[in-house]
């Protein structure tokens, strides 16, 4: 809500609908979202379905890679994969320049591979892609989810993201 909430106020003369399609899953790999498994097919579909009575897509928000820091062999391979997810996304939804902002991870499983995984994140080269670093954010006493204050301040750091580096993919007056 601190996304919608911040780029609603980027523009108050935008007075439609700002839709937000929430298709994540906790504890799950990015394996688990490769074109033609479930939570893909989901999100594509809640996708598509977002946009039936005359909405637009404008962008991706991903977060997710805590699950791939558990194995040298999944750390390293998120890169591939997560690059591989943004092209089917962009190809089935039709968006060959969807705008994509994804969250740095700040926590996981093995910290080796939590830092293979970010630098995965943070190293991706992605047309019409950017990266936000939640490194610094503070963690709740499991030292593996954001406290509710982080949320927020991430929330207002992806829609700073977005709104810096994709507002030309708006239509005029909306963002």
């Amino acid at each position: 809500m601190a996304f919608a909430r911040a780029v609603r106020a980027h523009d108050p003369e935008c007075t439609g609908p700002l839709g937000l399609v929430p298709c994540a899953v906790g504890g799950t790999a990015i394996r688990e979202w490769a074109r033609g498994s479930h939570l893909y097919e989901n999100m594509v579909r809640r996708a598509r379905e977002s946009v039936r009575r005359g909405g637009r897509i404008q962008g991706l928000i991903w977060y997710q890679g805590e699950s791939d820091s558990y194995t040298r062999e999944d750390a390293e391979g998120y890169k591939g994969k997560m690059e591989e997810l943004v092209k089917n996304v962009r190809a089935d939804l039709g968006l060959p320049l969807l705008p994509i902002v994804q969250v740095a991870i700040v926590s996981g499983g093995d910290a080796a591979y939590v830092e293979t995984v970010r630098e995965a994140q943070l190293g991706m080269r992605v047309e019409n892609a950017v990266c936000v670093d939640a490194k610094g954010l503070d963690l709740k006493k499991d030292n593996l989810h954001l406290t509710t204050e982080a949320q927020v301040k991430l929330g207002a750091m992806l829609a700073e993201a977005y709104l810096k580096n994709f507002t030309s993919y708006s239509a005029p007056g909306c963002t």
